[in-house]
Order: C-alpha cells, then sequence, then structure tokens
C-alpha cells in the first residue's frame, strides 16, 4: 500500500497536469480516464445511450469527495463550489466557482442565468448536500436543485473498494485521496436514469422527493429523511462523547478506581453500566437506579441519561428519603455544589423541596419548576 501510495503521488500529478493542458474534449477524457486507471480508479456505466443530451442539470447521490471528478470522466458538467474557500485548491479540484457568497437564492439565480446560456456544459448536483457510504440510505435531498430547471436527470452511484471503507465521516478530501492512493483499486458504478420532468403545479419539495424515491429504489436503499444538518450534529455528539470524561474506554483512574469491590465477578458490561449509573445516582438521587441502569443501557452516556431524567423523557417514581440511605456520598466537590445551589435557588417556602405531591396542582407546578431548576444547576455544575 505505501509503495502503491508513492508511486500514484507521481503519476497524479502527470494526471493533474495533463487535464489541465488539455481542452475539454472526448479526447481529454479518454487520456485522463486511463490514466486514472493506473491511480486504481476504475469508472463503469451501465445504460449510457439514457443519458439525455438535451437535459442540463444532472441529479446524482454523494458518496466520495471526487464523485464530480468521476462523473466528469464520462461526460462534460460542472459541480459549483458550495462550501469551501474559493481559489486555486477548489479549482484544482474540479469545481465551479460563480462568486456568490450569498443566500441560496442567489445562488439558484445565478445557476438559473448559467443554465440558459447553451454553450454551458450540463449542472451536475448533489442535493444530499453531504457524503455518505452509500449502503444505508439517502439523505433528505435539498430542494434548491430542483428550482433551477423543470427536468433533470437522476445519476445512481455506487462506489466498491477492497479492505478499506469508502468514505468515513468527518475525514477530510486529502485523507480519502491518500487511501485511494493506499488501496489497490477503486471502482466507480455510474448508472443513468431516465430523465424527470417536473409534474403540472409540482412544488420544488415534492419534486425533490419524487427524485429521492427513485434513486433509492434504484440503488436498492432507504429513502430517510435525515439532512445534511442531522449528520453534522450527530458528528458533533460523537465528539462530544469521546472527549467526556465518563466517555467509554476514555475513564481516568481515579473513576475507574471508585467502582465497588462487590462487582468483582461482574461481567465487564455490567460493571460499566453500573459504574456510569452510580454516578448518574450522586446527581440525581431521587431517581431509582433500576431506572437509571435501563436508560444508560440505551444512550450508553451519562450526560444523555441526565437530560432524558431531568427533561421527563423518562417516566419514573421518585424514590423515599429511606430508599437512598445505602447510596455512596457524593464526592466533596458534589457536595459543595449542592450546598451553593442550595443557597442559590429560592424555594417558595422555607422547608426543602418534598418528594410528595402538595394537595394543589399549584403547588405541584411550582414544586416541579423548582426542583427542575435546582437539579439543571446542579447538572451544569
Amino acid at each position: 500500500g505505501l509503495c502503491l501510495l508513492v508511486v500514484r503521488l507521481f503519476i497524479g500529478v502527470h494526471v493533474f497536469l495533463v487535464s489541465c493542458a488539455l481542452p475539454d474534449s472526448v479526447l481529454r477524457r479518454f487520456i485522463v480516464r486511463v490514466m486514472c486507471s493506473v491511480l486504481g480508479l476504475f469508472v463503469r456505466q451501465s445504460d449510457p445511450r439514457l443519458r439525455d443530451v438535451s437535459v442540463r442539470v444532472y441529479i446524482a447521490n454523494h458518496v466520495t469527495q471526487f464523485d464530480h471528478n468521476v462523473i466528469n470522466l464520462l461526460t462534460s458538467c460542472n459541480t459549483p463550489a458550495l462550501n469551501g474557500v474559493p481559489g486555486f485548491i477548489c479549482w484544482s479540484r474540479g469545481f465551479m466557482e460563480l462568486g456568490v457568497t450569498g443566500s441560496r437564492a442567489e445562488l439558484v439565480d445565478s445557476l438559473k442565468v448559467y443554465s440558459s446560456q447553451r454553450g454551458n456544459p450540463p449542472l451536475l448536483l448533489f442535493p444530499e448536500e453531504a457524503a455518505t457510504n452509500g449502503r444505508a440510505g439517502l439523505l433528505r435531498f435539498s430542494s434548491w436543485p430542483f428550482s433551477i430547471l423543470d427536468v433533470v436527470q437522476p445519476v445512481a452511484l455506487q462506489v466498491q473498494r477492497p479492505l478499506i471503507t469508502v468514505n468515513v465521516a468527518d475525514s477530510s478530501w486529502i485523507t480519502e485521496l491518500l487511501w485511494t492512493f493506499f488501496v489497490p483499486f477503486t471502482v466507480y458504478q455510474v448508472r443513468w436514469m431516465p430523465s424527470v420532468p417536473r409534474r403540472a403545479e409540482e412544488l420544488s419539495e415534492d419534486f425533490a422527493l419524487r427524485v429521492q424515491e427513485l434513486l433509492a429504489m434504484e440503488l436498492g436503499v432507504v429513502s430517510t429523511r435525515l439532512t445534511a444538518a442531522d449528520k453534522t450534529e450527530h458528528m458533533k455528539r460523537l465528539r462530544h462523547t469521546s472527549l467526556l470524561p465518563f466517555a467509554p474506554g476514555s475513564q481516568p483512574l481515579a473513576a475507574r478506581s471508585r467502582t465497588p469491590s462487590s462487582l468483582t465477578g461482574v461481567a465487564p458490561e455490567d460493571a460499566r453500566i453500573t459504574a456510569m449509573a452510580q454516578r448518574v445516582k450522586e446527581v440525581l438521587p431521587h431517581v431509582p437506579l433500576e431506572v437509571i441502569r435501563i436508560d444508560l443501557a440505551q444512550t450508553n452516556c451519562v450526560d444523555t441519561t441526565i437530560a432524558n431524567l431531568l427533561e421527563g423523557r423518562v417516566p419514573f417514581f421518585p424514590e423515599s428519603k429511606e430508599a437512598g440511605t445505602d447510596l455512596p456520598a457524593p464526592s466533596t466537590s458534589q457536595a459543595a455544589a449542592a450546598s451553593g445551589i442550595q443557597g442559590s435557588v429560592a424555594v417558595p417556602s422555607s422547608k426543602p423541596a418534598t418528594k410528595q405531591f402538595a394537595k394543589s396542582p399549584v403547588e405541584r407546578h411550582l414544586s416541579l419548576q423548582e426542583r427542575k431548576r435546582a437539579l439543571y444547576d446542579y447538572a451544569r455544575r
């Protein structure tokens, strides 16, 4: 793999220079395609006669960072640069710079002007707006690519690679390029589908959903309602969980040493869940331990379980004061935080918040809100 990587880096420079020197034509695409096969990039297409030369917008699913380069080896097309800083890197990767940095409405207007000029190549757009591995489902298509013209042609793209996964979330295009040079080969399968016109009085959202369903059926995957923003938020949660001190596999020695000695002989997974449940119990002493364990088995995260319990997503009956007497005492820092909270949170009456329901609904509501506020402050500290 390392030998292939070094050799292909030198060959890749020649491929880049040849693609820049030759004008866009069938001869250039043939030469670059043959040179890319030396780099381990093999491109196959099925039913090329289905490609409609009159269509000005191609719609494809997004699998890798180089999908537009691969399809450009088969036919002339341009992909606008939506993310990233315009400049040499953007141009060298094969993106088209429109000079539009405003809203999507301005981008759509610029693309409409571009498509109205017959001398320009067709547009290749990726409505998913984020790359996936292409094995489970399609992200929800954005509607703006379907408001440019009334006829689009879907392009189904599948990528196969031995040993190494095709797409890794949160990796840069440079990393993906190096892995492409490292593995023996990567096969891109391009399938042209019949063009899809917009129906009478059909909204762009409905048009996008219909094309998404057709592409999902062609690829044999699920048409999901998850968006690129959902993927970004999911990656933020994964990064946040991996940095937490109580994340699985990253517990400090002090935290692991607090595991009760009675857990010896218990399965490692049960011991880990029990240790995490004890930490949640220190923050929320009125929550039954069994409820905490059940939710931790699903979330596998102390932070998420605390949020579920505080926000009422997990129903439970509060434990009595006697039931929690055998719990381990909180640490000094937690006791100090608790005393600070008790001094800073104003309670309706002089006595502490009771764990029994009051007679009046108004009093019950005020007591609930007060305890939730105190628990939020406690959890944050």
